[in-house]
């Protein structure tokens, strides 16, 4: 199976059957996060114990690549530190937004690796960064709401 074909697959297994779609309880730290591009709305939750993610989880609506990218998201944080989840971050960010770097690059994403093609299609990339940055508000206890723009 190429990466297109699984991108395709994971976008629509994630997009229909999120994973996390909820708010852990308890939670100390909240973000929300806005495109206003596509219209996607995304309120994200995480339990932080000392610096470690011990759960984390979201509700929100959007397009499949949004909820996908949160659903992804989320599956890849549970037990990172927050070091871990800043790397994670930089490099998807830099994997959806950088031109020519081949998808080879980004194997210790794991399945997050399926969200390279998405830096073909401009529009669609803050569709799928959006979760992201609103993680980035809620891990820096930010109550602005995190945008695309």
């Amino acid at each position: 199976m190429d990466l297109r074909e699984l991108y395709q697959e994971v976008i629509l297994d994630h997009g229909k059957n999120p994973r996390n779609h909820r708010f852990p309880e308890p939670h100390n730290r909240e973000g929300r996060g806005y495109n206003p591009l596509c219209g996607d709305k995304i309120a994200l939750r995480l339990q932080l114990d000392g610096d470690v993610i011990q759960d984390i989880g979201f509700l929100g609506q959007g397009c499949a690549i949004s909820q996908a990218s949160c659903s992804t998201m989320t599956e890849a944080l549970k037990g990172k530190t927050l070091a871990e989840a800043e790397e994670l971050f930089a490099k998807f960010h830099a994997m959806v937004t950088s031109d020519g770097a081949p998808a080879d690059d980004f194997d210790e994403l794991g399945k997050l690796a399926v969200f390279a093609g998405v830096r073909e299609f401009p529009m669609r990339v803050k569709c799928a960064t959006l979760g992201w940055h609103t993680l980035q508000a809620a891990l820096h206890d930010e109550s602005s709401v995190a945008k695309t723009e």
